[in-house]
């Protein structure tokens, strides 16, 4: 069996990824590919936790853009999260995993409060745990949400999957000539202003010496070659 590089990890996934070809929703094939990755890596022995957005049922930025208030905008797309992170808990938990969610917003009924000391009691017991509802808070992303708690339970690293390979220095999917970045540190991140996470999420690992791989979720055995070591995605960290 490959040896992991990390005891713990976050992993961070989008809304979007649980869509598949659909344009909105869950897709089934998907959220069962997923679940199948994220078990790959428990099957290491490692200890894991999970950000989900919720992109792909509510988008609270996109409403405030069309005169919804920000701040309910905000709170109905924490709810959506809530419903894809108990949607992949019922994926994971088919798959012979025992998990936890836990929320930021209260709702007893459907999920744990947010308690970071049973967090991490839960990861000790090899349960993987799923982090709903952001921070609880308006204004802030579910990135943020995910480096925030990745801090909090001192994971070893902050993995966000994504639909690209990593990094590039501009656009790829507009941009023939962009050209793939390996490695980076968070400092170059920020002055060439790549759009890998927002200001404050990145700011957060930044500060915290939390290292970041970006790295492709659709190319099948990606989660277990990052928690391995193998050179997938792009790295950043402090430098």
């Amino acid at each position: 069996m490959p040896t992991p590089e990390y005891n713990r990890i976050m992993l961070k996934l989008s809304g979007e990824a649980l869509m598949g070809d659909q344009d909105f929703g869950i897709d089934r094939d998907t959220i069962q590919y997923v679940a199948n990755e994220v078990k790959s890596a428990c099957d290491l022995g490692i200890q894991v936790a999970l950000v989900v957005g919720g992109g792909n049922i509510f988008r609270g930025i996109a409403a405030s853009s069309f005169g919804m208030d920000r701040a309910s905008a905000d709170h109905m797309g924490m709810l959506a999260t809530v419903i894809n992170s108990l949607a992949l808990q019922d994926a994971l938990e088919k798959e012979g995993m025992t998990t936890r969610v836990q929320t930021a917003i209260s709702m007893h009924e459907v999920a744990e409060p947010f308690i970071l000391r049973r967090a991490i009691r839960h990861l000790e017991r090899d349960r993987v745990v799923i982090f709903a509802a952001g921070t609880g808070n308006p204004y802030f992303t579910t990135d943020t949400a995910a480096a925030l708690r990745a801090n909090e339970i001192h994971a070893d690293v902050f993995l966000k999957a994504t639909k690209v390979d990593g990094l590039y220095d501009k656009d790829p999917v507009t941009h023939a000539d962009a050209t793939f970045i390996r490695k980076i540190t968070y400092m170059e991140v920020l002055e060439k202003q790549l759009k890998v996470m927002d200001l404050t999420a990145i700011s957060l690992s930044m500060e915290n010496r939390l290292p970041l791989v970006v790295f492709n979720l659709n190319t099948s055995g990606n989660v277990r070659r990052v928690v391995c070591g193998e050179d997938v995605g792009t790295r950043i960290n402090n430098g």
